[in-house]
């Protein structure tokens, strides 16, 4: 088994899914308003207002990718104005490390392998 999708609920979908495009480098050719999908390699996020109202205080959840480039993708946040929670760090188990807010206030996390 493995996860097929993961979904995020907004109130805003063009919104949250335009920051999403622009951060995984992709288009879905969609403006659509109320549910929006982005494929990245193998992974799908759904983007979804189903209506109900959100208080975006998402702090129970949070996403994580993997990056060739830490720094590279920190500068580019950094330029499109990105609330940084962490800048870059390395961790003692091998991984860099950064955290930031999507437009929704979810954290989001980057990481990157020590090669």
């Amino acid at each position: 088994m493995r996860i097929g999708e993961v979904g995020l609920l907004t109130n805003d979908v063009v919104k949250l899914s335009n920051f999403y495009k622009l951060l995984l480098e992709t288009e879905n050719g969609s403006n659509d308003t109320v549910h929006q999908t982005i494929l990245a390699e193998e992974t799908m996020l759904t983007i979804y207002n189903d209506g109900s109202v959100k208080n975006n205080k998402n702090q129970n959840m949070c996403l994580a990718f993997t990056v060739n480039d830490i720094d590279a993708e920190y500068e580019k946040l950094v330029n499109l104005g990105v609330e940084i929670i962490e800048e870059p760090k390395l961790r003692p188990w091998g991984t860099k490390n950064m955290s930031f807010y999507d437009p929704d206030k979810n954290i989001i996390y980057f990481r990157s392998f020590n090669k």
